[in-house]
């Protein structure tokens, strides 16, 4: 990403601080006016949310620091920390509700002001969609891995709210006051499900994970429209660290052929990784043919000409 694209995203997770708060004091008004426990656990996961979104606003900002000597491969992986973190947050939001539910399951309680109550969550929870779709799409186009588990955060406190929302209103016609906590255990068994891909996901970018197939495909045909003068290309390596992708593979060339003209095949080659994989970080190894003969395995068998 380029500075502006980072000014933008510092931006857009400060903004969700404020936001989160106010959503979740909606949600605390809600429960307070209807003393309902599901709505209660709507109310614990927005308190989650603001915690998040502070740990969102700050990893961003340590993660778009530039290289230095100690980090000569940029602070990128910091995002993927902060998503762990954040779908640890999701898990315990969940197993809170949980404690919460389990003893007016067994005790239920009718609710006070429903109507009200209700009114008051819808509205958190369309604020809340509105702001989760903003993040995943900008997590996703930018590469934040941070934004991105924020919004699927809050787009797990979604389903809550509208879950709750219907349970509610299904409280109200039928008068069974114990479908409250009900629900908000179904909901939390959700939730716990939704945190565990937020860190299943972070997790595989902390290990080097390869960038999905499409965009290996992708630099694939970029590295054949622009190797002709090679002999091939092997041990393609990719990885994503947060918003950075990483390239590396060996080429192979003539004996005869001199560096000059090597490197301005590899000049080639990295202009067009960039135009497919913008902010890519490209490593070639050049080897002379010889070596192609070792036995390696290769993944593109001969270059364009």
């Amino acid at each position: 990403m380029d500075a502006s694209q980072n000014a933008f995203v510092r931006r857009l997770a400060f903004w969700g601080i404020p936001l989160a708060f106010g959503v979740m004091g909606l949600k605390l008004v809600a429960w307070w006016v209807t003393g309902s426990v599901a709505l209660l656990s709507d109310g614990l996961e927005s308190t989650v949310n603001v915690i998040a979104a502070f740990i969102a606003y700050f990893v961003i900002r340590y993660a778009q620091k530039p290289a230095d000597d100690d980090h000569p491969y940029g602070h990128h992986k910091a995002e993927y920390l902060s998503a762990v973190l954040e779908g640890v947050l999701i898990v315990v939001a969940a197993l809170l509700i949980i404690r919460e539910a389990v003893p007016a399951l067994l005790a239920p309680q009718p609710m006070e002001a429903p109507v009200l109550g209700l009114a008051i969550n819808a509205v958190a929870a369309v604020i809340n969609f509105v702001w989760a779709r903003v993040l995943i799409r900008v997590g996703a186009s930018h590469r934040s891995p941070a934004l991105l588990a924020d919004g699927h955060h809050i787009m797990s406190d979604v389903v809550t709210s509208a879950g709750v929302l219907v349970g509610l209103v299904l409280v109200i016609f039928t008068g069974y006051a114990v479908l409250d906590p009900a629900l908000a255990i179904i909901v939390a068994c959700n939730i716990i499900w939704q945190g565990w891909k937020v860190i299943s996901h972070s997790i595989d970018g902390l290990m080097d994970k390869a960038v999905e197939p499409g965009e290996e495909d992708a630099i694939k045909a970029a590295i054949a429209s622009q190797a002709r003068g090679s002999l091939g290309v092997h041990f393609l390596r990719t990885r994503r660290a947060g918003s950075a992708t990483f390239v590396g593979f060996d080429l192979v060339v003539p004996s005869t052929m001199t560096v000059s003209e090597a490197h301005d095949i590899c000049d080639r080659l990295e202009a067009a990784i960039h135009a497919a994989q913008p902010g890519s970080r490209v490593a070639i190894h050049v080897e002379p043919e010889s070596e192609r003969a070792h036995g390696v395995k290769v993944r593109v068998e001969r270059a364009a000409e």
